[in-house]
């Protein structure tokens, strides 16, 4: 079996070994997946194998070692609850919730969006691309909920991801900051591409894709001095939103990945959720709105925050 090695540095004293792997592996590898993977002896610290309690030190080098397999090429349907906003003939505009990943990957096989698409519509089956995403026109990442517009037809997914393409789209997101931005509006055009130290990571670098953010504080007198946003997404890159904050020196409350590593709030998902979105039906042409109320969990930390 072939394997990935990644191999990284501590940087500060004390944190969770488990936790530490998971801000460096990013999406891919949950923490119960990478404590088997400690268990196996496939991590190391300064080349010993070590348990998950292990007090770190700065300056140690972790080695995390994760085998290699192969994406699966069939999905099994699973019946999974969905909560359906819209749906018709040709698509679907579903409230996703956080902890499911949109399709199929190494490392999230079963429990993801596509698995439950083709077993409440199985029509979707038939669609002329991979099975793994059938029915995706857009992503959002794993943890953050909200607002995903599902085609159930070919026809209708080539006409929706045209528009994705020619940005007529319009996707606004709520996000909750660990700091209030230099500006109360704003708008972030930094090219984004992998990272080139941690192969799981998005990061601005110059030569990478365009990338255009636009964000608006809409609330900032927290005692813990965060800031909850607005943001439209001019452009779609991968974990653009988290990178472009994160960039501007204003993580997203609750990312372990590209904020930080210990949390003040105890949340267990990073605060970001897809609130609306505006699109044009490829049938018909009319243009179609929807909301999404942040989720209850999200909501009483907001009231929380408020109360203090």
């Amino acid at each position: 079996m072939a394997e990935t090695q990644i191999e990284f540095a501590v940087e500060t004293a004390g944190e969770r070994l488990d936790k530490l792997i998971v801000a460096q592996v990013g999406d891919d590898l949950s923490r119960a997946q990478i404590q088997v993977l400690i268990k196996e002896g496939r991590v190391t610290v300064d080349g010993e194998p070590v348990k998950a309690g292990i007090k770190l030190k700065v300056g140690q080098t972790i080695q995390v070692t994760i085998p290699t397999r192969e994406e699966p090429e069939t999905v099994q349907p699973e019946a999974i609850a969905l909560e359906v906003l819209y749906e018709d003939a040709e698509l679907a505009v579903i409230n996703k919730p956080a902890g499911m990943t949109v399709h199929p990957g190494v490392g999230n096989e079963t429990g993801t969006l596509v698995s439950a698409l083709l077993s409440r519509w199985p029509e979707i089956g038939r669609m002329n691309i991979v099975e793994k995403r059938v029915g995706i026109v857009h992503r959002l990442d794993k943890d953050t909920s909200g607002l995903i517009v599902i085609a159930k037809t070919d026809a209708a997914r080539i006409k929706l991801m045209a528009q994705f393409q020619a940005r007529t789209v319009e996707k606004t997101y709520l996000a909750l900051l660990e700091k209030l931005p230099a500006t109360q509006v704003g708008r972030i055009e930094a090219p984004i591409s992998r990272d080139p130290e941690q192969r799981k990571k998005m990061a601005v670098i110059r030569g990478g894709k365009p990338a255009i953010t636009e964000y608006r504080v809409t609330e900032f007198d927290f005692s813990g001095g965060q800031a909850l946003v607005r943001v439209n997404l001019l452009t779609g890159r991968t974990h653009q939103i988290r990178v472009h904050m994160a960039f501007i020196g204003c993580p997203i409350v609750g990312d372990s990945v590209y904020g930080y590593r210990k949390q003040r709030l105890g949340l267990k998902r990073h605060f970001l959720h897809a609130a609306e979105l505006s699109f044009d039906h490829p049938t018909t042409g009319e243009r179609l709105h929807f909301t999404a109320p942040l989720p209850a969990g999200l909501q009483d930390i907001l009231n929380k925050l408020r109360e203090k």
